[in-house]
């Protein structure tokens, strides 16, 4: 299990373990996190679960894919630390990861 903090738009916190092998989003779903919608599922058609990492992980991260890019293309107010959560696989190296959820997905 690992420790993940998911921050909404309106400045809650919610620490949650998650357990590896999971998804962030999955552990997003599973806990009830507002703002993560997961129109697909999990599979990168569509970008309602949108999160910006906090700076200090985007080097610890995977790299982004080409079909995320795509995606992120249209999620709402993509940014450089924008990712899909979808494709954020929990490990003991996310242990602590803070993503930070927009006001809405798109």
């Amino acid at each position: 299990m690992v420790k993940i903090t998911y921050n909404t738009h309106d400045n809650k916190t919610h620490s949650i373990e998650v357990q590896n092998g999971l998804t962030v989003m999955e552990g997003a779903v599973q806990n009830d996190i507002p703002g993560i919608d997961a129109d697909c599922g999990g599979g990168m058609a569509c970008a309602t679960c949108h999160v910006y990492v906090n700076e200090e992980w985007q080097d610890k991260l995977p790299v982004k894919e080409d079909g995320e890019e795509d995606m992120l293309d249209m999620a709402f107010e993509p940014k450089q630390n924008s990712r899909l959560s979808c494709q954020l696989v929990v490990s003991d190296e996310l242990e602590g990861l803070v993503v930070n959820i927009p006001s809405k997905q798109g």
